[in-house]
This record gives C-alpha cells, sequence and structure tokens, in this order.
C-alpha cells in the first residue's frame, strides 16, 4: 500500500501557464506552428554584467554555501538599489535574498498567519497566493479589481474587510498587477499605509514589474512612512533582468522580520547560490541602460498587441499601467458563443485551425473575478504578435469549429452569460 498524501497535498493546484506552456509545447513538438503569449517570460537575454559575473563566479570557484540572508555585498547593493530607485529607507539589515519572488509568499505567510487570520486577496490574483495562505489554514477574503477603476484596490474594500472579518491580519498586494497591468497610484498607497498603520496587519506587497511602470516610476508601499515594520515586499531579477532561470530576487522589510525570514531559508533552503547573487548584484550595478533598452521594447510590444486586439469585434482592453501583459475583457464573444473565456484561450490553441494557434490564458486562471478576460503576454517578437492578432478574427469566424471544440470539451460550455460590466 502506497502512503497517502495529506489533504493539502492533494488541494495542491499549479499555474496555470505552466499546464498551457506544457500543452503548447506538446503541439509544437508535433509540428503545428504556436504563438507563445501564454507565459511571463522575457523573450530576451540576460543583461550582459550578470552573464558575465556569473561565469566569474563559476571559475572563481564561488560555489558553496554563504549566509541564509544573502551574500553581505548583495545585501548592501539591493539597499542601495531600493532606496535610490524608489525611495526605500532601506540598509543591508532590511534584504533577505531567495530564489525568485515567489518564495517570499510562503516565508511571509509562515511569518505572519496563524489558523483561521483572515487575508484579503485581490482578484484577479497570482495564482500561487491561494495554496501558501491555504498552506497556514488562514481564511482568504477575495475582493475584485475592476475594468472600470483601471484594475486598482480599492479602500472602501480594505476598510470593509477590517471592520467585518473577525480576525483580520494580512493584505496581499500586487502593484504593478498580473494579469491586468493595473498600478496603485501613490494616493492609493498612501490611503493603505493610513488605514493600516499602527494596527496588526501585515502586508505582503509584490513588485517583480517595478520596471515595466510605463508612465513616471514605480512606487511602493514601503516609501510611506512606518510602514517596513508592517510589510514585506518582494523583487525579482526575473523581468527587470531577463533572469528568469538564475532564480534571485529579494524581499525588503523591517531588520526583525527580515531575520526571521533569513532563519525561514537557513531552515528550507540553506542559502540562495553565491554564484547567482553575484550574477544579480553585477546586474544592480551596471546594467540600468541595458534594463531601460529591454523595457522600451516592452513597452513597445504592450502597446502593438492593446492596440491590436482592440480593433477586434467583442474586444476591450485598457492600456496596460505597467507589466508586459495585455487583459482584455471578450465577455460578447464568450456569450455568443457560450464559452468560458479559458476556453476561448484554449480553441485558439488546440481548435481553432490544424497548424497554427495562440497560446494564451483565460482570465479565471487567476479567480473569478478574472472570468470573461484573456490575458496576453508580450513575450514574442513584434511579427509574431502580428501574426497572432491576424489570426484571431478568423478563427471567431470558424463558428463549425467553436461548437465542435465545445462538443469534445463540454467542461468549457458558459453555463450562464457573463455580466457585462458597465
Amino acid at each position: 500500500m502506497a502512503a497517502t498524501l495529506s489533504q493539502f497535498a492533494n488541494s495542491l493546484t499549479v499555474e496555470t501557464a505552466f499546464s498551457v506552456l506544457a500543452v503548447a509545447k506538446q503541439l509544437k513538438a508535433a509540428g503545428k506552428d504556436v504563438v507563445e503569449l501564454e507565459i511571463g517570460d522575457s523573450p530576451f537575454e540576460s543583461t550582459s554584467s550578470a552573464k558575465a559575473a556569473g561565469v566569474t563566479a563559476i571559475n572563481e570557484n564561488l560555489t558553496h554555501y554563504c549566509p541564509s540572508p544573502g551574500l553581505p555585498e548583495f545585501r548592501q547593493a539591493a539597499a542601495e538599489f531600493v532606496r535610490s530607485e524608489f525611495d526605500i529607507p532601506a540598509g543591508p539589515e532590511n534584504i533577505v535574498a531567495g530564489p525568485g519572488a515567489k518564495v517570499f509568499e510562503q516565508f511571509f505567510c509562515e511569518a505572519f498567519l496563524n489558523p483561521g487570520d483572515g487575508v484579503l486577496v485581490f482578484s484577479p490574483y497570482f495564482p500561487t497566493y491561494v495554496p501558501n495562505i491555504q498552506r497556514r489554514s488562514a481564511d482568504i477574503v477575495f475582493s475584485p479589481l475592476r475594468q472600470s477603476h483601471a484594475f486598482r484596490p480599492e479602500i472602501a474594500e480594505i476598510e470593509r474587510f477590517l471592520s467585518d472579518h473577525p480576525s483580520p491580519k494580512a493584505i496581499f498586494l500586487n502593484t504593478p498587477h498580473n494579469p491586468t497591468g493595473g498600478v496603485a497610484t501613490q494616493q492609493d498607497l498612501k490611503d493603505i499605509a493610513d488605514l493600516i498603520r499602527g494596527k496588526d496587519i501585515a502586508v505582503f506587497s509584490d513588485e517583480p514589474y517595478c520596471h515595466m511602470v510605463w508612465e513616471g516610476r514605480h512606487h511602493s508601499l514601503l516609501e510611506q512612512p512606518g510602514m517596513m515594520d508592517q510589510c514585506v515586499a518582494a523583487y525579482t531579477f526575473s523581468k527587470s533582468y531577463s533572469m528568469s532561470g538564475w532564480r534571485l530576487g529579494f524581499a525588503v522589510s523591517a531588520a526583525p522580520i527580515a531575520d526571521a525570514i533569513g532563519k525561514m531559508i537557513n531552515t528550507t533552503l540553506s542559502c540562495t547560490p553565491p554564484l547567482v547573487q553575484q550574477a544579480g548584484l553585477n546586474a544592480l550595478k551596471n546594467d540600468h541602460q541595458q534594463r531601460g533598452e529591454q523595457m522600451a521594447k516592452f513597452r513597445e510590444k504592450v502597446q502593438l498587441l492593446t492596440e491590436g486586439l482592440n480593433r477586434i469585434d467583442g474586444f476591450h482592453s485598457l492600456d496596460p499601467a505597467a507589466t508586459f501583459y495585455v487583459f482584455p475583457k471578450v465577455v460578447p464573444i464568450c456569450n455568443q458563443h457560450g464559452i468560458t473565456s479559458h476556453g476561448l484561450a484554449m480553441y485558439l490553441l488546440e481548435g481553432a485551425d490544424d497548424d497554427f494557434g495562440i497560446a494564451c490564458l483565460g482570465g479565471e486562471c487567476f479567480g473569478d473575478a478574472g472570468a470573461g478576460f484573456l490575458r496576453f503576454s508580450c513575450a514574442e517578437p513584434n511579427e509574431r504578435l502580428e501574426q497572432a492578432l491576424a489570426f484571431i478574427p478568423t478563427a471567431l469566424e470558424r463558428t463549425d469549429r467553436i461548437g465542435r471544440y465545445l462538443e469534445e470539451h463540454p467542461h468549457f460550455r458558459l453555463e450562464q452569460p457573463y455580466a457585462d460590466e458597465a
């Protein structure tokens, strides 16, 4: 008899982007031409100083253990980075290195949540938030982000959570926001800080897209007075420096919180590889210009895709304020054909044509509030984006193929029409 998995293990779900990625790769291996707009990975090479420093670190045998919170020189560089770029009053004692930003979701939950504690999560949401909160048996309260409000968090929703939940404890804040491209304004962040300051409320501030803000600069909750003691902000090198495969990020918080997270890293990961930290350190110090050039190319892709999608009947997208995702509403199309938004996404990949497909994601992959939307990543060459835009109207005209796809995949049938938000 095999040992049985725990209830938690059996309940785990994964990022749908990676599931769709697997389907896309299978179809491509079988000879289908697929434009991959499902995964949030940079199409560019890692920045040059990062690559060179990584090679040097290996040659210099920086391949052994290092302090669990990170190399002192990396922590110093990260602190200088957030101080100079985002006005966050951090020193090296406020920095903890980790393998990307995602791992800090788990460490945040372990640092602050007890069973039954209330956690406010804005929806659509990054899919790994939920299992990390559930790990602590905390109580998730979802709050919708609305296209009519530019996908910004609504302060009234936070007030309601704080007043109505019997044990409010934490807020997950993602700005710039994946999947919608929304950005909390500096006034939004001030209002949030004023609302929770001095209360036993912790905020996980997820900020991987800090250099993909298309007007002005990124603002963090940590800029607001007193928030260092109540907030853990997470950053990654995956987007800004195209280093997703290196697995490097860091968290910023008050020294006692950073110390506690460092202990968690010690008991789970031992440390983040020093050769990877050296690569990131050099990226922070030397690759500002290259980073800016890559961000400009991302902005061009976002504009191309947004404008192209808005020319298609039934699509309506805001110009994303940030990120390299476009999140159009497709409610009229879904209601017309009786198909869920993720069903529509999978039809574009699998069913619309035998030789060509587009991989994207249905908005409900990011929670119920995403239903009726699609998420497109811009991580393909511009000519491939244009191919995808040209194909979508043709795919939607093939009503016989949509009907056949629904017959073969009845779980994608839309049981009730989506409400079309005004």
